[in-house]
């Protein structure tokens, strides 16, 4: 479980569990994928040929427990991360590379360190989302930034490791390519550190580093997770130059949303990315505000399609999943045209998020900082969403570029999600799948650069 500094305002992680709770017991390492492999770490060479039906049906049988990295209720006026790491069983990455080999799969031991990633690496996440050219040629003069809760004192350290495993160009401060600082622009006077927020930040610039390799981050710590903390850090890493901003946090809708929006979150020509959330079916805020791309999550496996991927809506239990829904306070944007909501409908484009299906990332501070840990959440799919925005081009310096996706809204722009659901509702686009828009994954997920272009 995740240990947090005295007094924050988040309520300690919960254990959250996909499929049955008993792991699979398989001993063998997951071999082969040392650093030396770099750049093709996470497509380890099959030792024989396996079918791509072979290979989905294992994938299939992923099931994992996971907890929350930063609690799950924030009091009023706070937001909590959505971030959640696996502590156990066996990930769609795991299956994959078993079967690909023809042994058994390894298994996620909680608070153990793994020698080597679990989880989908750039490779995966590229090919899944068309954006292997795109990831190697754009992004450079681009600066995506994250913004987060509290102080990650190893953020610049895990970076290096993950980028270092995965054959990505050396991104820190000494070369310009990393700045990390506090809500008020100081790059001495940092937030307390907290060890929930910090694999929450690691998972963000791991996402960033994975999709936008070429371009340069900046992370904002925020003083607290309150919400007004959040949004002056929006505003700071608006004012340094970011016309990305990534924000994997929410917390419940109040009347206060909208002042927020004219306050924090109203940034013409800058693509603001927020999480939809990991409590199933339900609005959350900042991700009703009609000024950000809201990111929905899916559930992402491989499979025998010329794609070679699909995906469903991400759900685990009937409060565990993405998060969707008609928010009760912000008003509609111009773009967005659903048929039942009259106000703001989340969300708008969706990612990989379910933790069954989760990414690697590199994590080596506090009790539960163990290295190599496997990643789900909306907090995964909304810096992934910033960063195919970044190798998009700099948005127009008058538009908001959440209504991207919608002037393409049905093509081959963006992959349809039409299957799952994340619990029960009146209006059955608000939390099911479907041909077209609906709320758990919106218009769909990446097939390229087209849906994300101003």
């Amino acid at each position: 479980m995740r240990t947090f500094t005295p007094n924050t305002p988040h309520m300690s992680g919960r254990w959250r569990r996909i499929g049955s709770a008993a792991a699979a017991t398989g001993a063998l390492l997951i071999a082969g994928l040392g650093t030396a492999a770099h750049a093709s770490a996470d497509t380890a060479a099959t030792s024989h040929k396996v079918s791509s039906k072979t290979i989905a049906a294992a994938v299939a049988k992923a099931h994992v427990t996971y907890e929350s990295a930063c609690g799950a209720t924030p009091k009023k006026g706070f937001a909590a991360c959505n971030a959640l790491r696996v502590t156990g069983g066996t990930t769609a990455f795991m299956e994959k590379q078993a079967a690909q080999k023809g042994v058994s799969p390894a298994t996620v031991k909680p608070d153990a360190a793994a020698a080597t990633p679990t989880g989908y690496g750039p490779t995966d996440l590229r090919s899944a989302y068309g954006l292997t050219a795109a990831s190697a040629n754009n992004g450079a003069g681009q600066t995506i930034a994250i913004v987060d809760a509290y102080d990650d004192p190893n953020a610049e350290a895990d970076l290096a490791t993950y980028r270092s495993y995965y054959g990505l160009s050396a991104c820190t401060t000494a070369n310009g390519c990393f700045k990390k600082v506090g809500q008020t622009g100081s790059t001495t006077s940092l937030p307390t550190a907290d060890s929930g927020w910090a694999g929450e930040i690691s998972l963000d610039l791991d996402m960033v580093s994975a999709i936008a390799p070429n371009a340069k981050i900046l992370l904002v710590e925020a003083t607290s997770s309150s919400m007004a903390n959040l949004g002056k850090s929006v505003n700071e890493a608006v004012t340094l130059g970011a016309k990305f901003v990534s924000n994997s946090y929410g917390g419940s809708e109040s009347s206060s949303d909208t002042s927020y929006d004219t306050s924090y979150f109203n940034h013409p020509g800058v693509a603001i990315t927020v999480s939809a959330g990991d409590e199933a079916y339900g609005a959350e805020y900042p991700a009703g505000s009609k000024y950000v791309t809201a990111v929905g999550g899916t559930a992402l496996k491989t499979s025998s399609t010329t794609r070679g991927w699909t995906e469903s809506v991400w759900k685990t239990s009937s409060t565990e999943g993405t998060g969707s829904g008609c928010s009760a306070y912000d008003a509609k944007p111009t773009w967005q045209t659903d048929a039942s909501c009259t106000k703001r409908m989340i969300a708008d484009v969706s990612a990989v998020a379910d933790p069954a299906t989760g990414v690697s990332v590199y994590d080596s501070y506090g009790a539960d900082g163990t290295g190599w840990n496997t990643y789900g959440g909306t907090s995964a799919s909304s810096p992934i969403i910033a960063s195919v925005y970044a190798l998009a081009g700099t948005p127009g310096s008058s538009t908001y570029p959440a209504q991207d996706p919608y002037k393409v809204a049905g093509t081959s722009a963006l992959n349809d999600v039409t299957s799952g659901n994340n619990g029960t509702c009146t209006v059955s686009y608000y939390c099911t799948a479907g041909s077209g828009y609906d709320g758990p994954t919106g218009l769909g997920t990446p097939a390229g650069l087209g849906a994300f272009t101003g």
